[in-house]
């Protein structure tokens, strides 16, 4: 019989509270949505979870009392009336509960916030720390990979419309904006995050916002777009190339933007390839990082690589391991990672080739099939 996700939340659950005796605490106020989310299966906001040695509790309002019930069966909940804050609400709890020592999430909390909470439980010892649950979802399991596989299929159909919608005449923005529709016709909640399109010289900003430069205008467009299921995201990156024979506007001089792209992108995906060589269980973050960087530097690009080489994947787009020098993350099987070499020169542009990727016990499987070839990138428009 398959488990449910109630029935993972609580094992979940389980494992961090095997950590309390450790810490010699008597329980952990979770208040990082997305944490949540991963320790009970609750997809609103605005409520925080008390995992206790013997006991836990969601804190929330009346907004989501159905929604509780229906999503997080089995748990205790604490409803707050509208007149009060959630800190003062999970102060009360705390206080009600006769927890003494509780350790709370530190990257989570505004100093206001936790002020608030230091005042109205004078008696209570709190200590802080950043990672607790984000340990925990480091590595994935089954089902996870599962939606992880599911968002990805979500964002490759939704590039396959891009694609086959591209125009001239489409603006950055409004090619963002129009990945939003074509993610969620796919069967998405939504993007990941706000889509990156840079036309031309401007796909030389690794995070370019898009802006009111026209396709027409460039022979280089590079898409960062990713897509949201229930919980779990997916990020890829591609380069579209303007085929030769196009119409319209020709941006410069081609003979010599084809001379640097010949020689820029096959070195961004040897250096993608290098990393992928070199994932599997045991190997440091920062290693993996250093060989795909070792392949932009030897072809002379070194100082136009600039970001790690990619970051864990899963409630959150940005989550461990993170993939960069000084990294002392080691690879775990179950992890999902994102591998995204670039090399960005102004007044020119940039490549970035992003793919995700599982770590599995033997090595990698890479789980986007998005063609990374250069002769598969170049598009009519």
């Amino acid at each position: 019989m398959a488990t449910t996700f109630t029935e993972r939340a609580a094992g979940r659950r389980q494992r961090l509270r095997q950590s309390l005796a450790e810490e010699g605490l008597d329980a952990y106020l979770i208040s990082n949505p997305p944490n949540v989310s991963y320790l009970t299966g609750f997809s609103g906001d605005s409520t925080y979870l008390v995992v206790g040695r013997d006991r836990d509790l969601l804190v929330s309002d009346g907004r989501y009392t159905e929604q509780l019930a229906g999503e997080c069966p089995g748990l205790e909940t604490h409803i707050r009336p509208p007149s009060q804050p959630l800190t003062e609400a999970a102060a009360e709890v705390v206080l009600k509960l006769g927890l003494h020592a509780v350790g709370f999430e530190s990257g989570h909390r505004t100093v206001a916030e936790h002020e608030t909470l230091l005042g109205l439980t004078p008696a209570v010892s709190w200590k802080g720390a950043n990672d607790r649950v984000e340990r925990l979802r480091a590595v994935k399991d089954d089902f996870e990979i599962g939606q992880i596989q599911k968002a990805v299929r979500f964002a490759q159909q939704a590039f396959a419309m891009f694609r086959a919608m591209l125009r001239p005449e489409d603006r950055e923005k409004e090619l963002s904006d129009a990945m939003e529709g074509y993610v969620r016709r796919a069967g998405a909640l939504c993007t990941s995050f706000p889509s990156i399109v840079a036309a031309g010289d401007r796909a030389a900003l690794p995070h370019a916002p898009p802006g009111d430069r026209r396709v027409g205008e460039a022979d280089l467009l590079l898409v960062d777009w990713g897509a949201c299921g229930r919980f779990y995201k997916s990020d890829l990156t591609r380069v579209l190339i303007r085929h030769t024979n196009s119409a319209f506007g020709r941006g410069g001089n081609r003979a010599a933007f084809e001379a640097k792209l010949h020689e820029v992108y096959p070195v961004v995906l040897r250096a993608q390839e290098r990393a992928l060589s070199r994932l599997r269980p045991g190997v440091r973050a920062s290693d993996v990082d250093a060989e795909a960087r070792a392949v932009i530097s030897d072809a002379g690009f070194g100082p136009f690589f600039n970001h790690g080489l990619g970051h864990g994947i899963g409630l959150e787009i940005h989550e461990a391991p993170m993939m960069k020098p000084g990294s002392t993350a080691v690879l775990q099987a179950g992890m999902v990672v994102t591998v995204e070499p670039g090399i960005y020169l102004a007044d020119w542009g940039g490549v970035r080739i992003e793919d995700d990727v599982l770590i599995t016990p033997d090595g990698c499987e890479v789980l986007t099939s998005v063609p990374r070839e250069l002769e598969a990138m170049v598009c009519e428009w």
